[in-house]
């Protein structure tokens, strides 16, 4: 797999998020310089970037090999944010910094994300705005969900399921999904930066993993025992048709999110960049980022039993 052959100038817009400081790394680490724009409180000194510009610097941007557009409104699960803020972020503030980069950088690289297919949520349909506005003068990439060491994510509350040793009751259903590792983002964005040509690109890990799969993943880092309950599918299915009368947690829109496959093909991002297979596997990745979950709530149990030791004793 070819590697980035020359030394580049990288903008990184939201660059103290997870995305932007493991980009950083990667980057910094093949001798890649990085400029940060950010918000100010955002700004940390434990990430290699060069200098720093906030969004008050948006008009005297640096001559740049590429920008990386990460800043933006991510999804509100609990949907307390009004709708017109998704589209003020994730298009406006898209706007302003395509419009401050035109002329001083070769490339610019937006992340959408794969809900932009076809979501119909207002997070799903500023991404999709900002896609249509940036009408191919960029390169777009629509990941499927990330995760890598220091962002749980989505997978967060299935790892809390898996860590109480609550069962899994719907190990029936076998769905699958795609994922995308943050190692295969890092090597994506290098490659995209030094040869990409403007276009829109799903992004993935080359093998869905099936939610079955995941929690035996997250059992295994954990040193447990994957609990997998088939029940029979009618049974839960009727339970949740329960649930959606009775406006129980488990009803039938729920249930079909749990078990529906989200299958992503990267096909074309990996015809770009001339690569047979992505740099990490799916397995490899989840590996990872779950040995590194459990590491670091090892880390942050060790304290609370050494307090109570001491007050025991």
């Amino acid at each position: 797999m070819a590697h980035c052959g020359q030394n580049m100038k990288i903008l990184i817009t939201g660059a103290y998020g997870f995305v932007g400081t493991n980009l950083c790394r990667h980057l910094a680490g093949k001798g890649h310089e990085c400029i940060a724009l950010d918000l100010p409180d955002a700004r940390r000194d434990d990430v290699p970037y060069s200098s720093f510009l906030s969004w008050d610097d948006l008009a005297a941007l640096p001559a740049v090999d590429t920008v990386v557009h990460l800043a933006g409104k991510a999804h509100d699960t609990k949907n307390t944010s009004a709708p017109q803020s998704y589209f003020d972020v994730n298009v406006g503030l898209t706007q302003r910094i395509f419009s401050a980069a035109e002329g001083k950088a070769k490339r610019f690289i937006y992340f959408s994300s794969i809900k932009a297919l076809d979501g119909d949520t207002p997070y799903a349909q500023s991404k999709r705005e900002a896609e249509k506005w940036l009408n191919g003068r960029a390169i777009v990439l629509e990941p499927a969900m990330i995760h890598g060491p220091g962002n749980k994510g989505n997978l967060n509350l299935l790892v809390k399921v898996v860590k109480k040793g609550i069962p899994w009751p719907l190990a029936a259903f076998e769905n699958r999904r795609s994922f995308t590792s943050i190692g295969n983002i890092c090597a994506a964005v290098e490659a995209l930066a030094e040869r990409g040509e403007n276009g829109t690109y799903p992004i993935c890990d080359d093998a869905p993993v099936g939610t079955n799969r995941l929690i035996e993943l997250i059992a295994e880092a954990y040193g447990m025992k994957a609990r997998l309950w088939k029940v029979p599918r009618w049974i839960m299915r009727l339970t949740a048709s329960a649930g959606t009368v009775l406006h129980l947690p488990l009803n039938g829109e729920r249930l079909g999110k749990l078990t529906e496959d989200s299958l992503v093909d990267n096909s074309a991002i990996r015809a770009a960049l001339g690569w047979d297979r992505m740099p990490v596997g799916a397995e490899e990745g989840l590996k990872a980022t779950l040995a590194e979950f459990a590491r670091a709530d090892r880390l942050e149990e060790s304290p609370r039993r050494e307090t109570k030791e001491v007050n025991h004793v």
